[in-house]
Protein backbone atom coordinates (compact mmCIF):
# COMPACT_ATOMS: atom_id res chain seq x y z
CA UNK A 1 0.00 0.00 0.00
CA UNK A 2 1.46 3.36 -1.05
CA UNK A 3 1.76 6.38 1.22
CA UNK A 4 -0.90 8.21 -0.82
CA UNK A 5 -3.36 5.34 -0.32
CA UNK A 6 -2.58 5.29 3.40
CA UNK A 7 -3.13 9.04 3.62
CA UNK A 8 -6.47 8.80 1.78
CA UNK A 9 -7.59 5.99 4.08
CA UNK A 10 -6.64 8.02 7.15
CA UNK A 11 -8.53 11.05 5.86
CA UNK A 12 -11.59 8.88 5.10
CA UNK A 13 -11.57 7.26 8.58
CA UNK A 14 -11.17 10.65 10.29
CA UNK A 15 -13.94 12.29 8.22
CA UNK A 16 -16.38 9.41 8.80
CA UNK A 17 -15.82 9.39 12.58
CA UNK A 18 -16.15 13.18 12.81
CA UNK A 19 -19.44 13.03 10.90
CA UNK A 20 -20.90 10.33 13.20
CA UNK A 21 -19.65 12.13 16.32
CA UNK A 22 -21.23 15.39 15.17
CA UNK A 23 -24.58 13.76 14.38
CA UNK A 24 -24.67 12.09 17.80
CA UNK A 25 -24.60 15.47 19.54
CA UNK A 26 -27.95 16.39 17.96
CA UNK A 27 -29.81 13.17 18.76
CA UNK A 28 -31.79 14.48 21.77
CA UNK A 29 -32.38 12.52 24.94
CA UNK A 30 -36.17 11.96 25.28
CA UNK A 31 -38.15 13.14 28.27
CA UNK A 32 -36.60 16.63 28.45
CA UNK A 33 -38.09 19.98 27.44
CA UNK A 34 -35.17 20.93 25.20
CA UNK A 35 -36.60 24.32 24.21
CA UNK A 36 -36.92 25.46 27.83
CA UNK A 37 -33.47 24.05 28.60
CA UNK A 38 -31.82 25.89 25.71
CA UNK A 39 -33.56 29.18 26.52
CA UNK A 40 -32.41 29.12 30.13
CA UNK A 41 -28.80 28.27 29.29
CA UNK A 42 -28.11 31.00 26.75
CA UNK A 43 -26.28 33.27 29.19
CA UNK A 44 -24.84 30.58 31.47
CA UNK A 45 -21.06 31.17 31.47
CA UNK A 46 -20.14 27.68 32.73
CA UNK A 47 -22.27 25.94 30.09
CA UNK A 48 -20.85 28.25 27.40
CA UNK A 49 -17.35 27.21 28.47
CA UNK A 50 -18.21 23.49 28.43
CA UNK A 51 -19.87 23.89 25.03
CA UNK A 52 -16.44 24.81 23.60
CA UNK A 53 -15.37 21.18 24.08
CA UNK A 54 -18.73 19.53 23.37
CA UNK A 55 -19.78 21.52 20.29
CA UNK A 56 -22.95 22.78 21.96
CA UNK A 57 -23.73 19.37 23.41
CA UNK A 58 -24.57 20.71 26.88
CA UNK A 59 -27.19 23.06 25.44
CA UNK A 60 -28.73 20.42 23.17
CA UNK A 61 -28.22 17.54 25.65
CA UNK A 62 -27.93 14.81 23.04
CA UNK A 63 -26.54 11.32 23.50
CA UNK A 64 -22.97 12.59 22.94
CA UNK A 65 -23.46 15.65 25.17
CA UNK A 66 -20.49 14.81 27.42
CA UNK A 67 -18.35 14.26 24.35
CA UNK A 68 -14.62 14.03 24.99
CA UNK A 69 -14.78 16.03 28.26
CA UNK A 70 -14.59 13.02 30.68
CA UNK A 71 -11.64 11.60 28.71
CA UNK A 72 -9.78 14.93 28.87
CA UNK A 73 -10.47 15.21 32.61
CA UNK A 74 -9.30 11.64 33.19
CA UNK A 75 -6.12 12.25 31.17
CA UNK A 76 -5.32 15.35 33.22
CA UNK A 77 -5.90 13.49 36.50
CA UNK A 78 -3.66 10.61 35.34
CA UNK A 79 -0.89 13.07 34.45
CA UNK A 80 -1.12 14.52 37.94
CA UNK A 81 -1.14 11.07 39.58
CA UNK A 82 1.94 10.00 37.59
CA UNK A 83 3.89 12.78 39.32
CA UNK A 84 2.52 11.79 42.74
CA UNK A 85 2.45 7.97 42.64
CA UNK A 86 5.88 6.37 42.01
CA UNK A 87 4.35 3.13 40.65
CA UNK A 88 2.58 5.00 37.83
CA UNK A 89 5.75 6.96 37.03
CA UNK A 90 7.66 3.68 36.79
CA UNK A 91 5.02 2.28 34.43
CA UNK A 92 5.36 5.24 32.10
CA UNK A 93 9.14 5.68 32.11
CA UNK A 94 10.64 2.23 32.60
CA UNK A 95 8.24 -0.38 31.22
CA UNK A 96 8.09 0.88 27.65
CA UNK A 97 5.08 0.10 25.44
CA UNK A 98 3.58 -2.33 27.99
CA UNK A 99 3.65 0.33 30.72
CA UNK A 100 2.09 2.96 28.48
CA UNK A 101 -0.69 0.51 27.53
CA UNK A 102 -1.43 -0.01 31.24
CA UNK A 103 -1.57 3.77 31.75
CA UNK A 104 -3.99 4.00 28.82
CA UNK A 105 -6.19 1.29 30.34
CA UNK A 106 -6.25 3.09 33.70
CA UNK A 107 -7.24 6.28 31.87
CA UNK A 108 -10.15 4.45 30.25
CA UNK A 109 -11.41 3.16 33.61
CA UNK A 110 -11.13 6.64 35.08
CA UNK A 111 -13.00 8.06 32.07
CA UNK A 112 -15.85 5.63 32.77
CA UNK A 113 -16.00 6.66 36.44
CA UNK A 114 -15.77 10.36 35.56
CA UNK A 115 -18.54 10.01 32.96
CA UNK A 116 -20.84 8.42 35.57
CA UNK A 117 -20.13 11.27 38.01
CA UNK A 118 -20.79 13.97 35.41
CA UNK A 119 -23.89 12.17 34.13
CA UNK A 120 -25.25 11.98 37.67
CA UNK A 121 -24.67 15.72 38.10
CA UNK A 122 -26.48 16.43 34.83
CA UNK A 123 -29.39 14.20 35.90
CA UNK A 124 -29.88 16.40 38.98
CA UNK A 125 -29.23 19.62 37.07
CA UNK A 126 -31.93 19.04 34.38
CA UNK A 127 -34.66 18.21 36.90
CA UNK A 128 -36.61 21.49 36.27
CA UNK A 129 -36.74 20.68 32.53
CA UNK A 130 -37.80 17.00 32.76
CA UNK A 131 -41.40 16.03 32.09
CA UNK A 132 -41.36 13.02 34.44
CA UNK A 133 -38.32 13.05 36.73
CA UNK A 134 -38.09 9.69 38.51
CA UNK A 135 -35.44 7.03 39.36
CA UNK A 136 -36.02 5.24 36.06
CA UNK A 137 -35.35 8.42 34.06
CA UNK A 138 -32.23 9.16 36.12
CA UNK A 139 -30.77 5.69 35.45
CA UNK A 140 -31.57 5.92 31.72
CA UNK A 141 -30.00 9.39 31.47
CA UNK A 142 -26.83 8.33 33.30
CA UNK A 143 -26.46 5.21 31.15
CA UNK A 144 -27.08 7.13 27.92
CA UNK A 145 -24.59 9.90 28.64
CA UNK A 146 -21.96 7.49 30.00
CA UNK A 147 -22.17 5.16 27.00
CA UNK A 148 -22.08 8.19 24.69
CA UNK A 149 -18.91 9.37 26.40
CA UNK A 150 -17.26 5.94 26.13
CA UNK A 151 -18.15 5.78 22.42
CA UNK A 152 -16.63 9.24 21.92
CA UNK A 153 -13.47 8.08 23.70
CA UNK A 154 -13.32 5.13 21.30
CA UNK A 155 -13.76 7.55 18.38
CA UNK A 156 -10.81 9.60 19.67
CA UNK A 157 -8.55 6.55 20.05
CA UNK A 158 -9.56 5.25 16.61
CA UNK A 159 -8.65 8.59 14.99
CA UNK A 160 -5.30 8.59 16.79
CA UNK A 161 -4.47 5.03 15.69
CA UNK A 162 -6.03 4.77 12.23
CA UNK A 163 -6.93 8.34 11.31
CA UNK A 164 -5.17 11.65 10.93
CA UNK A 165 -3.95 13.66 13.91
CA UNK A 166 -4.58 13.38 17.63
CA UNK A 167 -8.10 12.04 18.21
CA UNK A 168 -9.22 14.13 21.22
CA UNK A 169 -7.76 17.30 19.71
CA UNK A 170 -9.43 16.68 16.35
CA UNK A 171 -12.84 16.17 18.02
CA UNK A 172 -12.45 19.41 20.01
CA UNK A 173 -11.27 21.17 16.83
CA UNK A 174 -14.47 20.09 15.06
CA UNK A 175 -16.65 21.28 17.93
CA UNK A 176 -15.04 24.73 17.95
CA UNK A 177 -15.23 25.11 14.17
CA UNK A 178 -18.92 24.10 14.20
CA UNK A 179 -19.72 26.97 16.59
CA UNK A 180 -18.19 29.73 14.42
CA UNK A 181 -20.98 29.90 11.76
CA UNK A 182 -23.59 30.12 14.53
CA UNK A 183 -21.68 33.04 16.01
CA UNK A 184 -21.26 34.80 12.67
CA UNK A 185 -24.88 34.52 11.53
CA UNK A 186 -25.94 37.02 14.20
CA UNK A 187 -23.97 39.77 12.48
CA UNK A 188 -25.29 40.78 9.07
CA UNK A 189 -23.83 43.94 7.55
CA UNK A 190 -24.97 46.08 4.65
CA UNK A 191 -22.37 46.17 1.87
CA UNK A 192 -23.58 49.65 0.96
CA UNK A 193 -22.63 51.14 4.30
CA UNK A 194 -19.00 52.31 4.11
CA UNK A 195 -18.71 52.53 7.88
CA UNK A 196 -19.77 48.93 8.32
CA UNK A 197 -17.38 47.80 5.57
CA UNK A 198 -14.51 49.54 7.36
CA UNK A 199 -15.53 47.84 10.64
CA UNK A 200 -15.54 44.45 8.92
CA UNK A 201 -12.08 45.05 7.44
CA UNK A 202 -10.74 46.30 10.78
CA UNK A 203 -12.16 43.27 12.58
CA UNK A 204 -10.64 40.96 9.97
CA UNK A 205 -7.25 42.70 10.33
CA UNK A 206 -7.32 42.31 14.11
CA UNK A 207 -8.24 38.66 13.71
CA UNK A 208 -5.28 38.03 11.38
CA UNK A 209 -2.92 39.75 13.84
CA UNK A 210 -4.31 37.66 16.70
CA UNK A 211 -3.88 34.51 14.60
CA UNK A 212 -0.26 35.35 13.73
CA UNK A 213 0.61 36.03 17.38
CA UNK A 214 -1.01 32.75 18.40
CA UNK A 215 0.97 30.78 15.80
CA UNK A 216 4.20 32.46 16.91
CA UNK A 217 3.53 31.59 20.55
CA UNK A 218 2.66 27.99 19.72
CA UNK A 219 5.77 27.47 17.56
CA UNK A 220 8.37 29.60 19.38
CA UNK A 221 11.09 27.81 21.33
CA UNK A 222 14.43 28.51 22.97
CA UNK A 223 17.27 26.35 21.67
CA UNK A 224 19.72 25.25 24.38
CA UNK A 225 22.80 24.09 22.50
CA UNK A 226 24.57 21.00 23.79
CA UNK A 227 27.98 19.53 23.00
CA UNK A 228 29.33 16.02 23.52
CA UNK A 229 32.84 14.88 24.40
CA UNK A 230 33.25 13.39 20.89
CA UNK A 231 32.43 16.72 19.26
CA UNK A 232 34.98 18.54 21.41
CA UNK A 233 37.74 16.17 20.33
CA UNK A 234 36.97 16.65 16.63
CA UNK A 235 36.03 20.30 16.20
CA UNK A 236 36.05 23.28 18.47
CA UNK A 237 32.62 24.52 17.56
CA UNK A 238 28.99 23.67 18.28
CA UNK A 239 26.90 21.49 16.05
CA UNK A 240 23.84 23.60 15.17
CA UNK A 241 21.75 20.40 15.06
CA UNK A 242 22.54 19.49 18.69
CA UNK A 243 20.22 21.37 20.98
CA UNK A 244 17.37 21.01 23.47
CA UNK A 245 14.20 22.82 22.28
CA UNK A 246 12.32 24.47 25.16
CA UNK A 247 8.98 25.80 23.98
CA UNK A 248 7.86 29.29 24.93
CA UNK A 249 4.39 27.99 25.70
CA UNK A 250 5.31 24.69 27.32
CA UNK A 251 1.86 23.94 28.69
CA UNK A 252 0.08 24.55 25.40
CA UNK A 253 -3.59 25.40 25.79
CA UNK A 254 -4.04 23.82 29.23
CA UNK A 255 -3.06 26.85 31.40
CA UNK A 256 -5.64 29.07 29.72
CA UNK A 257 -8.23 26.27 29.90
CA UNK A 258 -7.72 25.90 33.66
CA UNK A 259 -7.67 29.66 34.22
CA UNK A 260 -10.83 30.18 32.13
CA UNK A 261 -12.58 27.37 34.00
CA UNK A 262 -11.72 28.88 37.38
CA UNK A 263 -12.84 32.35 36.27
CA UNK A 264 -16.32 31.06 35.41
CA UNK A 265 -16.92 30.26 39.08
CA UNK A 266 -17.40 33.87 40.30
CA UNK A 267 -20.27 34.36 37.83
CA UNK A 268 -21.87 31.10 38.92
CA UNK A 269 -21.52 31.98 42.62
CA UNK A 270 -22.83 35.50 42.00
CA UNK A 271 -25.97 34.14 40.31
CA UNK A 272 -26.68 31.42 42.88
CA UNK A 273 -25.51 32.80 46.25
CA UNK A 274 -26.98 36.20 47.02
CA UNK A 275 -25.26 36.42 50.41
CA UNK A 276 -21.85 36.50 48.72
CA UNK A 277 -22.69 39.02 46.02
CA UNK A 278 -21.13 42.00 47.80
CA UNK A 279 -17.73 40.24 47.66
CA UNK A 280 -17.98 38.24 44.44
CA UNK A 281 -19.05 41.24 42.35
CA UNK A 282 -15.41 42.44 42.33
CA UNK A 283 -14.36 39.17 40.67
CA UNK A 284 -17.00 39.19 37.92
CA UNK A 285 -15.95 40.01 34.32
CA UNK A 286 -16.78 43.68 34.93
CA UNK A 287 -15.16 43.82 38.39
CA UNK A 288 -11.78 45.51 38.88
CA UNK A 289 -10.19 42.34 40.35
CA UNK A 290 -11.22 40.08 37.45
CA UNK A 291 -8.28 40.77 35.11
CA UNK A 292 -5.52 40.67 37.79
CA UNK A 293 -6.90 37.38 39.11
CA UNK A 294 -7.20 35.98 35.58
CA UNK A 295 -3.56 36.90 34.90
CA UNK A 296 -2.37 35.34 38.19
CA UNK A 297 -4.20 32.07 37.51
CA UNK A 298 -2.82 31.91 33.96
CA UNK A 299 0.74 32.31 35.26
CA UNK A 300 0.25 29.80 38.10
CA UNK A 301 -1.24 27.15 35.83
CA UNK A 302 1.51 27.73 33.25
CA UNK A 303 4.15 26.94 35.88
CA UNK A 304 2.13 24.03 37.23
CA UNK A 305 1.45 22.36 33.88
CA UNK A 306 5.00 22.97 32.67
CA UNK A 307 6.30 21.11 35.75
CA UNK A 308 4.21 18.09 34.67
CA UNK A 309 5.59 18.09 31.13
CA UNK A 310 9.29 18.85 31.55
CA UNK A 311 11.64 17.96 34.40
CA UNK A 312 15.02 19.79 34.44
CA UNK A 313 16.49 17.16 36.77
CA UNK A 314 15.70 14.35 34.29
CA UNK A 315 17.20 16.35 31.43
CA UNK A 316 20.37 17.01 33.41
CA UNK A 317 20.70 13.28 34.28
CA UNK A 318 20.14 12.19 30.68
CA UNK A 319 22.73 14.67 29.38
CA UNK A 320 25.25 13.34 31.91
CA UNK A 321 24.56 9.73 30.89
CA UNK A 322 25.10 10.60 27.20
CA UNK A 323 28.33 12.41 27.96
CA UNK A 324 26.87 15.71 26.75
CA UNK A 325 26.67 19.09 28.42
CA UNK A 326 25.60 22.68 27.89
CA UNK A 327 28.57 24.91 26.93
CA UNK A 328 30.05 26.79 29.93
CA UNK A 329 27.69 24.96 32.32
CA UNK A 330 28.95 22.15 34.53
CA UNK A 331 27.02 18.84 34.35
CA UNK A 332 24.75 17.80 37.19
CA UNK A 333 23.25 20.31 39.61
CA UNK A 334 24.55 23.36 37.71
CA UNK A 335 22.84 22.15 34.52
CA UNK A 336 19.61 21.58 36.45
CA UNK A 337 19.71 25.10 37.94
CA UNK A 338 20.46 26.63 34.54
CA UNK A 339 17.54 24.81 32.89
CA UNK A 340 15.20 25.75 35.76
CA UNK A 341 16.16 29.41 35.29
CA UNK A 342 15.47 29.27 31.53
CA UNK A 343 12.18 27.42 31.97
CA UNK A 344 11.08 29.86 34.69
CA UNK A 345 11.62 32.84 32.36
CA UNK A 346 9.97 31.12 29.39
CA UNK A 347 6.93 30.17 31.49
CA UNK A 348 6.47 33.75 32.70
CA UNK A 349 6.80 35.18 29.19
CA UNK A 350 4.55 32.50 27.68
CA UNK A 351 1.89 33.00 30.38
CA UNK A 352 1.83 36.76 29.77
CA UNK A 353 1.44 36.16 26.03
CA UNK A 354 -1.43 33.75 26.74
CA UNK A 355 -3.11 36.35 28.91
CA UNK A 356 -2.76 38.98 26.16
CA UNK A 357 -4.37 36.60 23.66
CA UNK A 358 -7.19 35.98 26.14
CA UNK A 359 -7.87 39.72 26.27
CA UNK A 360 -7.63 40.39 22.53
CA UNK A 361 -11.22 39.33 21.57
CA UNK A 362 -12.63 41.74 24.19
CA UNK A 363 -10.28 44.54 23.09
CA UNK A 364 -11.24 44.01 19.43
CA UNK A 365 -14.91 44.07 20.40
CA UNK A 366 -14.48 47.36 22.30
CA UNK A 367 -12.63 48.97 19.38
CA UNK A 368 -14.81 47.77 16.48
CA UNK A 369 -18.10 47.50 18.45
CA UNK A 370 -18.58 44.12 16.78
CA UNK A 371 -19.18 41.20 19.11
CA UNK A 372 -18.30 38.51 16.57
CA UNK A 373 -14.84 37.62 17.85
CA UNK A 374 -15.92 37.52 21.47
CA UNK A 375 -17.24 34.03 20.86
CA UNK A 376 -13.78 32.97 19.70
CA UNK A 377 -11.81 33.15 22.93
CA UNK A 378 -8.16 32.45 23.59
CA UNK A 379 -8.85 28.82 24.47
CA UNK A 380 -10.62 28.19 21.17
CA UNK A 381 -8.00 30.00 19.11
CA UNK A 382 -5.07 28.19 20.73
CA UNK A 383 -6.74 24.81 20.18
CA UNK A 384 -7.53 25.63 16.54
CA UNK A 385 -3.99 26.77 15.80
CA UNK A 386 -2.32 23.92 17.69
CA UNK A 387 -4.42 21.18 16.07
CA UNK A 388 -4.15 22.71 12.59
CA UNK A 389 -0.35 22.99 12.84
CA UNK A 390 0.09 19.44 14.21
CA UNK A 391 -2.21 17.92 11.57
CA UNK A 392 -0.48 19.85 8.77
CA UNK A 393 2.89 18.53 9.99
CA UNK A 394 1.57 14.97 9.98
CA UNK A 395 0.25 15.32 6.41
CA UNK A 396 3.59 16.82 5.39
CA UNK A 397 5.35 13.79 6.90
CA UNK A 398 3.29 11.41 4.75
CA UNK A 399 4.00 13.45 1.63
CA UNK A 400 7.76 13.50 2.33
CA UNK A 401 7.67 9.73 2.98
CA UNK A 402 6.02 9.24 -0.42
CA UNK A 403 8.76 11.30 -2.10
CA UNK A 404 11.46 9.16 -0.45
CA UNK A 405 9.67 5.98 -1.56
CA UNK A 406 9.61 7.28 -5.14
CA UNK A 407 13.34 8.06 -4.99
CA UNK A 408 14.16 4.56 -3.70
CA UNK A 409 12.07 2.97 -6.41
Amino acid sequence: MTQNTKLRNKIFVTTLILLVARLGIFIPIPGIDHNALNNNLTNNSIISFLNIFSGGGFSVLGIFALGIVPYINASIVIQLLIKIIPELETLQKEEGESGRNKITQITRYLTFIWAIIQSSGIALWVKPYVFNWNPEFIIELILTLTVGSIITMWFAETITEFGLGNGPSILIFQNIISGIPKNLKNYVFSIYNKQEISIILLTFLFFIIMLIITVLIQESSRKIHIVSAKQLTKINELNPQSYIPLKLNQGGVMPIVFASAVMTLPTYLYNNFQALRFIIKWFNPHGFLYLPLYCIFTILFSYFYSSLIINPEDIAKNLKKMGASIPNIRPGSDTKKYLESIIYKLNLLGALFLFCIALMPSIITDITKVNTLKGLGATSLLILVGVAVDTAKQIQTYIISQQYDNILE
